[in-house]
């Protein structure tokens, strides 16, 4: 009994044995068939690194601001009598605006002119007695302070009533009107504002350790996404001398043409300064740069060798460095040579020695100037 006992343990420990000495082949096989196992190529664009001239710019938002602008507002209280312009329209330097009730002025004036007249009579009558020693010296310069004093009360009437005709103080367009006929208007009280929009100013902000980069007189491009298309061209006019304390950033104004009257006022826009002499980098379209938080990389095509021995066409990730955008392109400063074949799109689904297949038929967008649709 216990012979027969040791006879079975024994075949039952043999057959064990061999169920998983089987078994260990079969999960080798597997593991070689795995570290063997090659995922099919990803299906990629490419492009080949170029060096290229780029100018230095800073990039930054302004506003737009006018050479002159202002509030045209009442000098003097009164009624408005009459308006001589409508809203939005463009005026000239001189143009009178608002003419408001002088009926009292013009009374007055009328009873001035005659105490001057009355005044001037007088005086010329007198000259004729201080000669012949008919009046006093003190009667006769009496007589020329009140011909003095009536001239002077004409000029004060007429000067008050040319102050109530409003005009226009420079040439430029015309806002939204802000009175009504008959309505009583206090010294100050707006009546439209007025905007000179050619040229206009650009205001922005550089931060403070770009702003020695930044001298009067190089150019500037500014854009607007109003204006889809549309660049214009202008040239720094003035450097603020103090830095904002709550931002860290000095002010630059430029002044450029604005002939058309396509920029106004408050406008946002976008301003690409010149910095200084060009520098070469090698400019790749943004869609080739895979971000991350430990660094900018990008995917370099090359051939590698498989863990079979066999050579194929798969990608090495390259950390860069980046420099500023224009348009599609991007500039890389360090971290790619000019001629290597860049991955420009797919780079999200590649990882390092991965296989890939090409295919340039159709390409990202890689214009310093793109152009988009109009919608």
């Amino acid at each position: 009994m216990v012979k027969r006992m040791i006879l079975m343990l024994s075949v039952v420990a043999v057959f064990l044995a061999a169920l998983g000495f089987i078994k260990f082949r079969q999960f080798q096989a597997m593991a070689g068939q795995a570290a063997a196992f090659q995922p099919p190529p990803e299906a990629v664009t490419t492009i080949v690194a170029e060096q290229v001239e780029w100018p230095v710019t800073l990039s930054a938002i302004g506003t737009t601001a006018p050479v002159q602008g202002v509030t045209v507002s009442a000098d003097l209280p009164g009624i408005v009598d009459r308006i001589h312009f409508q809203s939005g329209r463009r005026v000239r330097e001189g143009d009178v605006l608002v003419e408001l009730d002088t009926r009292q002025e013009r009374a007055q004036l009328a009873a001035a002119e005659a105490q001057r007249d009355l005044a001037r009579v007088n005086f010329a009558r007198m000259e004729g007695l201080v000669v012949d020693g008919a009046i006093s010296r003190a009667d006769y310069d009496q007589a020329a302070a009140e011909q003095k004093q009536t001239a002077a009360r004409v000029g004060e009437i007429r000067a008050t009533i040319e102050r109530k005709t409003i005009r226009a103080p420079f040439s430029g367009l015309l806002g939204i009107r802000q009175v009504h006929l008959g309505q009583y208007l206090s010294a100050g009280d707006p009546i439209v504002p007025l905007q000179a929009l050619n040229p206009i100013y650009v205001d922005f902000g550089v931060p403070q350790q770009d702003a020695g980069q930044l001298r009067v007189g190089r150019n500037v491009n500014v854009t607007a996404d109003d204006l889809p298309g549309v660049s214009l061209t202008g040239r720094i006019t003035a450097i603020d001398s103090v830095v904002d304390e709550a931002t860290r950033t000095v002010t630059v104004q430029a002044t450029l043409g604005n002939r058309d009257g396509r920029l106004r006022p408050g406008m946002f826009v976008q301003v690409e300064a010149a910095a200084g002499a060009s520098r070469a980098v090698v400019a790749l379209p943004a869609s080739a740069i895979s971000y991350a938080p430990y660094g900018d990389s990008i995917f370099v095509v090359t051939d590698l060798e498989g863990p079979d021995g066999a050579a194929y066409r798969g990608v090495r990730q390259q950390f860069v460095k980046l420099g500023r955008g224009k348009g599609d392109q991007i500039a890389v400063v360090a971290g790619v040579n000019p001629g290597d074949e860049v991955v420009t799109s797919g780079v999200f689904k590649l990882r390092n020695g991965a296989a890939v297949q090409i295919n340039n038929s159709v390409t990202p967008a890689n214009s310093p100037a793109p152009k988009p649709e109009e919608g």
